[in-house]
């Protein structure tokens, strides 16, 4: 049977956390620095485990004043440090919470930046591996993050994205172009189908390109998320894709 992790971006103060978790495998949790804080995250860990959905932690830019979605040029050490403090810090409040940390997903502009910037990508991933080498990265499919990941021997998920229309180098569409997200129902449903079962996804400019599909996002953001998430499991159950995540 064909299987496919559903993630979704959470405890971040925005959209229906509560509505959309029934509906997804993963959860990556705000860790404080572009949104949320400890009780945020608390809340998030056990909203989480009532679903039975995995946890994963969502570091980003100390820059909530624009979301993390702004690009910050930063030393490595910099950069290797706030990654580690937001992942040690969700670490800690699932672990007493009784739960394992399963992956970690870069937020924002240092997701992106990560997927572009090979060195970037390096310092991110020895800083995941360094709090613990046994978490999954979660980067944009056929990405410098990806690589790096599996270059240092961690296990690497190619995530794609169900709300996001993708360029011909298979980057993401910038959030600052008009066509960027997603917003057709029936659109993102297609799209998100013929990514897990074709291995393909449609251009902005109409080009079909490979992408590889481990895990596949709906933002939780999105004003249309929770609608997303029922519309994609229902269609994904009834065309026998079962719906886990990576850890099981």
């Amino acid at each position: 049977m064909m299987t496919i992790d559903i993630n979704c971006d959470m405890g971040e103060g925005i959209g229906d956390d509560e509505a959309i978790m029934p509906f997804i495998s993963s959860a990556n949790i705000a860790c404080g620095y572009h949104a949320g804080d400890n009780e945020t995250m608390k809340k998030t860990v056990e909203l989480a485990i009532k679903n039975k959905v995995a946890i994963g932690a969502h570091p980003s830019f100390l820059d909530r004043e624009n979301f993390g979605r702004t690009e910050i040029q930063l030393p490595g050490i910099e950069i290797y440090d706030l990654v580690v403090k937001q992942v040690y810090l969700l670490e800690e409040i699932a672990r007493t919470a009784g739960v394992t940390l399963n992956h970690v997903k870069p937020h924002g502009a240092l997701y992106n930046m990560a997927a572009r910037d090979r060195n970037l990508a390096n310092v991110i991933t020895r800083a995941i591996k360094d709090v613990n080498e046994k978490l999954i990265v979660y980067g944009l499919s056929g990405s410098h993050l990806i690589h790096e990941a599996q270059t240092i021997g961690m296990r690497a998920a190619s995530e794609v994205f169900a709300d996001r229309t993708y360029q011909n180098d298979g980057s993401l569409t910038p959030r600052s172009q008009p066509n960027a997200l997603i917003e057709d129902e029936k659109q993102a449903v297609q799209q998100a189908l013929q990514m897990i079962t074709q291995k393909t996804v449609t251009t902005a400019n109409g080009k079909m390109i490979s992408i590889v599909a481990d895990t596949i996002c709906i933002h939780g953001d999105g004003k249309h998320a929770v609608q997303f998430a029922k519309a994609i499991k229902g269609k994904l159950k009834t065309e026998g894709i079962k719906i886990k995540s990576l850890i099981e």
